[in-house]
């Protein structure tokens, strides 16, 4: 700061900022828009369970006809979401770390400035394994609802279904 001072001279007055009174808020705002990129995740899942179960209502059904218990088509619906998430983790993942790493220093030359490599190396094992994790519990939650339709769905009504 002294350095800078000198640099601009007496006519600019340099002072440092260390107030962080306006930290709160914006924690407040990256939890807000992760729960709604979370929920926006949810119902993409769901949304695609949906239309996983509804193709194959006529299979459930013969499942169901054969003995098939509802606990076990909620279990067939529920891990074919996790499935699901799990390769779009395994996808998402690396894709999102490349991205953060391809993007972020082109912002930083388009600002004109240079970014420390702690910026860039923000993703650790731990915290991508819990991203990775919590990508099928979104997955597994999205396919819950789907599920509880499958299993209480009549098996008469699943048979005639093509």
């Amino acid at each position: 700061m002294q350095a800078l001072s000198n640099t601009l001279g007496p006519a600019d007055q340099v002072s440092a900022n260390d107030d962080t009174q306006d930290l709160p808020i914006v924690i407040g705002l990256i939890s807000i828009l992760t729960l709604l990129l979370a929920t926006v995740a949810g119902l993409g899942v769901l949304n695609t369970v949906v239309l996983q179960t509804r193709e194959r209502v006529h299979d459930l059904g013969v499942f169901k006809a054969a003995g098939m218990t509802p606990r076990q088509v909620i279990a067939v619906v529920v891990c074919s979401g996790g499935g699901t998430g799990q390769a779009a983790g395994v996808i998402a993942i690396p894709a999102g770390v490349a991205l953060h790493k391809y993007v972020l220093p082109r912002m930083a030359a388009a600002a004109g400035t240079d970014l420390p490599a702690s910026f860039l190396n923000v993703y650790h094992g731990p915290e991508l394994a819990i991203l990775a994790l919590a990508g099928v519990a979104i997955a597994v939650t999205g396919a819950l609802l789907q599920a509880g339709w499958a299993a209480t769905a009549s098996t008469a009504s699943a048979l005639r279904a093509e």
